[in-house]
């Protein structure tokens, strides 16, 4: 019923779209030059509300035509200038002549994410982090988010190289929502060793909300958003590609990407192809780790249109996945890795696994398929007074853990979930210093696990709907943003009956009048609604150029998911008897922050610190004395939780020495359990689990615009990255141990090189991950607790980090004309 209320709901406003009359035709035209009147070729000025941009010709001249009239931020950025944003009421043939200046010196950015439209960051009450292309360039990791974990305010929980899942100030998983473009990204988030299903070499930029972001995203952005931004099309009337390259020496990690794209009159195209594999990585500790290898091929396309009356573009991507599933398990002697080879396991009948084994690309008989599908649909029209945004989505995520040594083909676990999604709203244009935006957004969802052997989770049903409105208003120097929302969501879980198969003997499920007496009952018909208001009000005071004052209020909201409520049963891809509770109740947060930013010609400075007081908040924790089917048993509980802490940088750049940086951050996260629903505090359940430990970053980097003939954007740069012992553990029935604190060495060079004219051939560069082999366990690692024989002499419990690690990159831009 809800498909059909909607689907009519968009066709009333798709029909008023195509019947309205067609705005009249405005463009932004101007020349873009230096502080000297000199043009600058190649910089890029864009419209980031309306995703329209152009480049500047060998004249510094640029046009953007087929604009809707309004008042917009434009930007204007190339590497070594200071980037630029202006706000300009469009109207007709608008002119407007830009000036970029050179500086080292990080500029202010212009995010999206967690806005109604395009905001300069230091104008931003709620905190913000943009990361850029550079940024991802000058860094080597085996993915996406891992490349994101030294963000101060981030870290990441892993399962071996390839899995990696964000956290934004303590808090992960279903907290933390993940977008690609603008879109969720729906893919059994619940799952300790389900990673993020999206290609790293295809991100260009990323946006950070840290904080409740639920009034815009619903459910689920209750800790924060992050927003993998695609690579942007081609400026209008280029056709433009890249080749990247690369290669990391720890897990022999072969990797590469290929794109191209075009535009031309408002029509543009882009396609992409990547993939990547790698063996298992080793730490000086374990040697190599078993089980952590993948192989992974991705590939994307996208086209769309930019005329008056709006933009409508399409993308469509693929991720396919073959990942190994470690487990730890080792021969009681020799500590080398077993492996599983007979359905019914015992320790000592597993063989040591071959140093051929340890040294290849091939993937054990004991891994997991995952492949995400997707299909966006992303349309904005110019209509009456504003802008209509109208957006659809489709993924469709299979993910298949093959757990029976003996039947390869057949899949233990086989998740498929199909995610529907929607987004319409209204952008007033600005009357008055005034910006309103209101809309409704939300999904359809679907999980079919019946095609598997191995139950976890139901197989489930859910629709999330829920209408928002925002504002902002700009007094002079100070702006003011907030606004309230309405979620809801309607789930309803499955029974399932299982009986063994008459060949295979695992478990099928069975229906209707095959179910018998005989017939195992995991889970029954559930069905709930969860609801809940949230709302955000938020203050940034520019008290000049050099320095802002912000502070937020902001309530999130997250209903339960699907395993928190319903699971009951052994989870293959990491060895445990999973419980759920169907009484739980919808997270609720309470989080206030407060920030500064500071700026000068010879010090940047951040401050932002946070409270967060969380209403009950689950939390998975072990039943020590409980064995299930041979597995350690964990089980979901509900209580009342305290978050505090916040994260300071500091970038020292004295002029005149621009090319030198010395930057400096530190981020802390304390979290307490407060008890409630029946749980009493004790020193050992005082703390909650998974929280990143007290942790620090310094870099001493050298930046050259033009150090030597053909090398141009050069950079070298040292990192000491310091962890400090987390010893608020969770210690209840050891669900968690005490982590010591370890620091870590990096390094990294690279440069572009150009030809004559001084057009860039290929950039290249070389870096250097724990230089000095350091081993140390992570608190946020999983692999920590992969541990069959806790009385090992030698002290060393579960599975190290990985080691040294040196890398290359090489990337190749090129223009066809």
């Amino acid at each position: 019923m809800y498909r059909y209320i909607l689907f009519f709901f968009f066709a009333i406003i798709l029909r008023f779209a195509a019947n309205a009359d067609a705005p009249p035709n405005n463009s932004l035209s101007g020349t873009v030059r230096d502080k000297k009147g000199n043009p600058i070729q190649g910089a890029v000025v864009e419209i980031p509300d309306l995703k329209a941009g152009a480049s500047a010709d060998s004249d510094g001249k640029y046009s953007i035509s087929g604009l809707p009239k309004g008042k917009f931020i434009v930007v204007a950025s190339l590497i070594s200038y200071a980037k630029t944003t202006i706000t300009v009421t469009i109207s007709g043939d608008t002119h407007l002549d830009i000036v970029l200046t050179e500086s080292a010196i990080e500029s202010q950015e212009v995010v999206i994410t967690g806005q109604s439209k395009a905001t300069e960051i230091n104008r931003s009450p709620v905190p913000v982090v943009a990361i850029n292309t550079q940024y991802l360039a000058q860094n080597i990791s085996s993915n996406i988010i891992d490349a994101i974990a030294k963000v101060p305010g981030v870290a990441a929980v892993t399962t071996g190289p390839n899995i990696s899942k964000p956290f934004i100030r303590g808090l992960g998983y279903n907290r933390v929502l993940t977008l690609y473009d603008g879109m969720r990204q729906e893919g059994q988030q619940w799952g300790d060793e389900h990673g993020i299903e999206v290609d790293e070499y295809g991100i260009d930029r990323i946006e950070l909300v840290k904080g409740p972001a639920s009034l815009i995203y619903g459910s689920d952005a209750l800790a924060g958003v992050v927003n993998l931004i695609p690579t942007p099309p081609a400026p209008d009337g280029k056709i433009i590609g890249n080749i990247t390259t690369e290669y990391q020496r720890n897990n022999n990690l072969i990797g590469g990407s290929g794109m191209l794209s075009g535009s031309q009159n408002g029509f543009y195209w882009l396609g992409r192809v990547s993939h990547k594999q790698a063996q298992d990585y080793q730490d000086p500790i374990d040697g190599r780790v078993y089980a952590t290898n993948f192989n992974e091929t991705d590939a994307s396309a996208a086209f769309g249109v930019n005329k008056k009356w709006g933009y409508s573009h399409v993308t469509v991507s693929m991720f396919n996945d073959l990942q190994a599933i470690p487990d730890g398990s080792r021969d009681s002697t020799t500590r080398q890795f077993t492996k599983q080879i007979h359905e019914m396991d015992t320790i000592n009948r597993r063989p040591v696994v071959s140093n051929q084994e340890l040294n290849t690309y091939t993937l054990p008989v004991l891994h997991q398929h995952v492949q995400l599908y997707r299909v966006m649909w992303d349309n904005n029209f110019n209509l009456l007074n504003g802008l209509v945004a109208v957006d659809f989505g489709f993924e469709r995520s299979i993910r298949q853990e093959f757990s029976h040594p003996q039947n390869a083909d057949i899949p233990g676990l086989d998740l498929q979930l199909n995610t529907y999604t929607y987004d319409v709203k209204y952008l007033f244009h600005s009357i008055g210093g005034w910006d309103f935006t209101t809309g409704i957004n939300g999904m359809y969802q679907t999980n079919d696990v019946t095609q598997g052997t191995e139950f976890v989770i139901p197989s489930y049903q859910q629709f999330d709907f829920g209408p928002f409105a925002v504002f902002k208003k700009n007094i002079g120097k100070l702006d003011i943003a907030g606004g309230v929302r309405y979620d809801n969501r309607s789930f309803h879980n499955d029974a399932l009956y299982t009986v063994p198969n008459p060949v295979t003997g695992f478990d099928m499920p069975v229906t209707g009048s095959n179910i018998t007496p005989a017939a195992n009952n995991p889970f029954s018909n559930y069905s709930h609604d969860f609801s809940g208001v949230t709302y955000s009000l938020g203050l940034t005071y520019i008290f000049s150029r050099s320095f802002a004052l912000k502070g937020n209020i902001a309530r999130g909201y997250r209903a339960p998911n699907i395993a928190e409520i319903s699971s009951n049963g052994v989870h293959p891809g990491t060895n445990i008897y999973q419980i759920g509770n169907p009484g739980f109740k919808p997270e609720f947060s309470l989080q206030e922050d407060i920030g500064f930013e500071f700026t000068s010609q010879h010090v940047s400075a951040n401050i932002s610190v946070f409270n967060n007081n969380i209403t009950n908040y689950i939390f998975n924790q072990k039943l020590d004395s409980t064995i299930v089917q041979g597995n350690e048993t964990f089980k979901f509980a509900q209580s009342n939780a305290r978050l505090f802490g916040g994260e300071a940088s500091v970038d020292i750049h004295p002029h005149p020495l621009d090319w030198l940086h010395f930057e400096n951050s530190i981020s802390l996260v304390y979290a307490t359990n407060l008890g409630g629903d029946g749980i009493v505090i004790n020193d050992s359940n005082k703390y909650l689990p998974q929280i990143p430990a007290p942790h620090g970053f310094s870099e001493l980097r050298g930046n050259f615009k033009h150090p030597f003939k053909n090398c141009i954007n050069s950079y070298v740069k040292f990192q000491v990255a310091i962890y400090a012992a987390q010893n608020r553990a969770y210690l209840v029935d050891s669900t968690e141990t005490r982590t010591r604190g370890y620091t870590l060495l990096n390094a990294g060079i690279g440069t572009d090189i150009t030809n004559r004219a001084g057009k860039t051939i290929f950039n290249i560069g070389i870096f250097g991950n724990n230089l000095a082999n350091t081993a140390y366990q992570d608190n946020m690692s999983r692999l920590k607790y992969f541990e069959e024989y806790p009385t090992d002499p030698r002290g060393h419990l579960g599975i190290y980090n990985m080691g040294r690690n040196i890398g290359i990159k090489l990337s190749i831009p090129f223009e066809v004309r």
